[in-house]
């Protein structure tokens, strides 16, 4: 195989490119027609032939064949005077074409005007040899047989291209490259195809800011006339922006600037963004972006005189250089509102305006006041209204006046809602959310109430519009709804860690539009090492296509509380759940709905034996008195309501709006625990601006017994029961680290000093959260916009603080009181508790004396005597024995209660949607903590929903 290498073509320097070269055609000129004598027939005596010189091949650069330049002729050389002498026209007797082997001898002929019969000069002939190069089917051509008539085309056709190859792209993908180039296989190859791809890819790498790259094509012949084609591209770095400058502003420096741009200098810390790299559209952008800032600060003479971007010699980086005339500011004149439709009350529209007298000019507060005023129409049914916002500059007093024009409009009707694009969802799905219906007058507020709605839904990408186009009469409108689904159904199998539940396993399916209709069935499995639960559910948004949801769920949950003992997890109680709930909503305004639900449980709460029981009972020196009294099997049935305000403008990431919910369930309705828990929650969402999304979020909580009396020093409403508080939804504590609690410390004896000490290595105290009867949480956080390229990724970071506290909790009574010595020196000892040993029927265990005759150390029921058998008659020996006892270790127990005073948190956090599932990780400081709350700093969770 040959190849053959084409020059190289970088972004710098494409079209001074040349492929290949043809040798041109020489011939001599012929004298200007004036002085040409008159030509004799062609079958005239005094015909003499003339002969005509014979061209040689026509280039195939696409240049016009040269000719050679005339030459005196010599007088006696005869050549040179026929030369001289004006060529003579001859006539075409015979036609062929040589060399065509895929391209048919009357095709190739079509692209030219020689026909048999004709007659022909050396003009015609090398108009022919432009045509066949023009046609660009032929690598080579050329003409032969022009003495005598005979007229021979030879050709060499272009080869068929068998593959085409890249090699060397790395930033771009080859299928990204493939789709945008013209050669591909099967194809006929011409060098002309070969310099647009190359411009093509060049174009592209441009487009990623790389303008470094250089193409080298390279074509290898094969047989049978085939070639491939090899672009070699040498991608280059990104261009990167390394300097901007800016000539001209006094009133604010670079650096404010700067701010205001999209394009950024490239710096190590902008190691992210993609507004490093150079852009000539987002260049232009900026130069907007200059305009729009300084005219949101009274500068309305301000005006970009030159944008220079200079590339660099090493190709690497660009330097953008602005010429700005900032000019005067101007504050606002005059705002006055002149409209032609009588509805309006133009003074009470100037003074609802947020532009007004005095105060500085700003372009964003009349583009304001122009949308309010549309709006304002349309929420009067005026659909198509033109408001004009007129001018009046005074730059004597550097003054803006402004007279708000709406011209005369008919009121709209509704004449059609079109909903294009939902090949699953129903229709009645969209259009129950459209909160306008064909015929009504049209409602600027509820097309966007519409819209939000369907954006809320999740089934369809991401800021759907609902498009207004004029229809048949002039006071008729069609609602146009065009929708893009996306997948609604969710299939996640991972493995994940939790700085929670350790090791995670879990399988959720869920069909969030089952059937097209809006249905929602989900079923989950998640199994770890401290926590087990099975899920099924069902909703129906919309019942027998009225405006009522129902729904149910089927559960079962093993959820175990733990403890750490150095690094060792200990788990305290285990709480098996299983039971359903039905639930039902209604709607009672376009914001207000009631929800209302039914749950029947049954509670399973254990210890274990061989840790905390002792003769087949809970022994609260182990336990604690507080477990011990929240064992037992329970059924719980409850009834509840939640009435809900929520104007929330998406329900997925919301940016705008508020929600608030009241809850209340009470337990009683049968079953063994009677309670009544209220929950408030409200949350409030607003679009700062640039990208920033602030958000207030809070929530509380109280639950009333209505038990009576349990006891002294036992609170009525069991531990499992209560609010907890911490991770997650209290960043900067622990899970379960904030309220109510119980620590026990043990006692050893200091190895150095032989006295008694209390452990104070936080790892070994056995730390139990009791929960509580009342909290409540605050948080104010605020949503952090990144670049393009983190976006992508899927990046959310944000900052927040955080507020609350979990109270309300009866103090326990003490769980043991040990017995104390005081040596001499008045040093305090407390001694361990001295337990009698029974066996499972109670009764008190003795252990036979060593060198007794008869079961010497066994244990037994007789306190004199022996028994073989426990409870047996006793009988033998008269010495008596001993009761046997088994020592509790001393330990100090600390009860913290906690009041309502708050604890406080401030912290950032990072949302990632990773490849393997949402990943959300938060570093929060505990800036107010109180005495037994347990802090920290970093948390993550990976695996699972959160």
């Amino acid at each position: 195989m040959k190849s053959t290498k084409f020059a190289p073509v970088s972004a710098a320097l494409l079209a001074g490119t040349m492929l290949s070269g043809m040798p041109a055609m020489a011939q001599t000129a012929p004298e200007p027609a004036a002085q040409q004598p008159a030509a004799p027939a062609a079958d005239s005596p005094a015909a003499t032939p003339t002969p005509a010189p014979a061209p040689t091949r026509a280039p195939a650069t696409g240049r016009t064949p040269a000719r050679a330049a005339r030459t005196p002729a010599a007088p006696a050389a005869p050549a040179t005077a026929q030369a001289a002498t004006p060529a003579v026209a001859r006539t075409i007797k015979t036609l062929r074409v040589e060399g065509s082997q895929r391209i048919e001898p009357e095709t190739v002929l079509s692209y030219t005007k020689l026909r048999v019969g004709i007659p022909y000069t050396a003009e015609t002939l090398d108009q022919a040899l432009k045509d066949l190069q023009a046609s660009d089917l032929f690598v080579d051509f050329s003409i032969s047989g022009v003495e005598t008539g005979d007229i021979v085309l030879r050709i060499r056709e272009n080869p068929i291209i068998n593959r085409v190859i890249l090699e060397g792209n790395k930033a771009l993908k080859s299928d990204k490259i493939t789709k945008e180039i013209k050669l591909a296989p099967r194809q006929i190859f011409t060098r002309t195809a070969v310099r647009q791809d190359v411009s093509r890819i060049i174009e592209l790498y441009r487009r990623q800011g790389r303008f470094a790259a250089v193409i080298s094509p390279k074509m290898v012949s094969l047989d049978q006339n085939r070639v491939d084609v090899v672009f070699e591209i040498t991608e280059g770095p990104k261009s990167k922006v390394r300097q901007i400058n800016i000539i001209g502003n006094e009133i604010f420096n670079d650096g404010k600037l700067r701010g205001e741009m999209v394009t950024k200098e490239s710096r190590w810390f902008r190691l992210l963004s993609s507004n490093t790299s150079y852009d000539q559209d987002r260049l232009n952008y900026d130069q907007q972006k200059l305009r729009q800032f300084y005219l949101t600060e009274g500068y309305a003479d301000f005006r970009v005189t030159s944008a220079v971007a200079e590339l660099t010699p090493d190709k690497r980086d660009f330097i953008i250089t602005y010429v700005v005339e900032e000019g005067k500011r101007y504050k606002f004149g005059d705002v006055t509102v002149d409209s032609e439709i009588r509805d309006f009350d133009n003074k009470k529209l100037a003074a609802s305006l947020p532009v007004k007298k005095g105060d500085w000019y700003n372009a964003k507060l009349v583009e304001t006041s122009i949308d309010q005023l549309s709006e304002a129409a349309g929420l009067f049914g005026y659909a198509f209204t033109d408001v004009q916002p007129d001018y009046a500059r005074d730059a004597d007093t550097l003054t803006m006046g402004l007279n708000f024009h709406i011209a005369q409009a008919q009121r709209t009707y509704v004449e059609r809602i079109d909903i294009n694009g939902n090949t699953q969802t129903q229709d009645k799905v969209v259009r129950r959310e459209i909160r306008l219906a064909e015929g009504d007058a049209f409602n600027s507020f509820q097309v966007k109430r519409s819209q939000d709605r369907i954006n809320s839904l999740g089934f369809f990408q991401d800021k759907m519009e609902i498009k207004q186009t004029p229809g048949s009469t002039p006071d008729r409108i069609i609602l146009d709804t065009t929708l893009e689904e996306k997948s609604t159904g969710e299939l996640q199998l991972s493995v994940g860690y939790s700085s929670l539940e350790r090791f995670i396993i879990q399988a959720n399916i869920t069909q969030n539009n089952f059937r097209g209709k809006g249905q929602v069935l989900r079923a989950g499995v998640n199994y770890s090492t401290y926590s087990k639960s099975v899920e099924l559910g069902f909703t129906e948004p919309y019942l027998f296509d009225k405006n009522v949801a129902v729904g149910v769920d089927v559960f079962r949950r093993d959820y175990n509380s733990f403890n750490y003992i150095g690094t060792q997890r200990q788990t305290t109680y285990s709480q098996v759940s299983t039971g359903f709930q039905v639930r039902m909503g209604v709607p009672l305004t376009e914001y207000w709905s009631l929800a209302g639900r039914y749950g029947l449980s049954y509670d399973e709460v254990g210890l274990d034996q061989s840790t905390y029981f002792t003769d087949g009972a809970c022994d609260p020196l182990k336990a604690g008195r507080y477990l011990c009294e929240a064992i037992g099997n329970r059924w719980t049935s409850s009834v509840g309501y939640s009435l809900i305000y929520d104007s929330l403008n998406s329900r997925l990431r919301p940016t705008a709006g508020q929600r608030l919910s009241f809850s209340q369930d009470f337990a009683g309705l049968g079953g063994d625990v009677k309670y009544i828990r209220t929950r408030l929650e409200g949350s409030k969402f607003v679009n700062v601006g640039s990208g920033f999304i602030g958000s207030l979020v809070g929530e509380a909580g109280y639950i009333k017994s209505l038990e009576g009396s349990r006891g002294e020093g036992v609170d009525r409403i069991r531990i499992t029961d209560r609010f907890y508080l911490g991770e997650p939804q209290f960043r900067g504590f622990d899970i379960r680290g904030v309220g109510p609690r119980v620590q026990r410390q043990q006692y050893t004896v200091d190895t150095t000093t032989g006295k008694q000490i209390l452990v104070t290595d936080r790892d070994q105290l056995v730390d139990d959260a009791l929960g509580g009867r009342a909290y409540y949480l605050a948080r104010a956080e605020l949503e952090i916009p990144l670049g393009a390229g983190a976006r992508e990724l899927g990046l959310r970071p944000s900052i927040y603080v955080q507020a609350g506290s979990l109270f309300g909790l009866t103090r326990p009574l003490p769980t043991a009181n040990f017995p104390t010595i005081t040596d001499a020196a008045g040093n305090v000892t407390v001694l361990p508790i001295q337990r009698l040993l029974l066996d499972s029927s109670g009764r008190q265990l003795y252990q036979v004396p060593t060198g007794a005759a008869t079961g010497a150390t066994d244990f037994t029921t007789c306190a004199i005597g022996y028994s073989a058998t426990l409870g047996g008659v006793c009988s033998g020996s008269s010495t008596n024995a001993i009761a046997y006892q088994s020592p509790i270790s001393p330990f100090k127990e600390t009860y913290y209660a906690s009041s309502a005073t708050p604890r406080v948190s401030i912290g950032v956090g990072v949302n990632w949607t990773s490849p393997f599932g949402p990943l959300r990780i938060d570093l929060a400081k505990a800036l107010v903590t109180q005495k037994g709350d347990d802090p920290k700093l970093i948390t993550f969770n990976v695996g699972t929903q959160f």
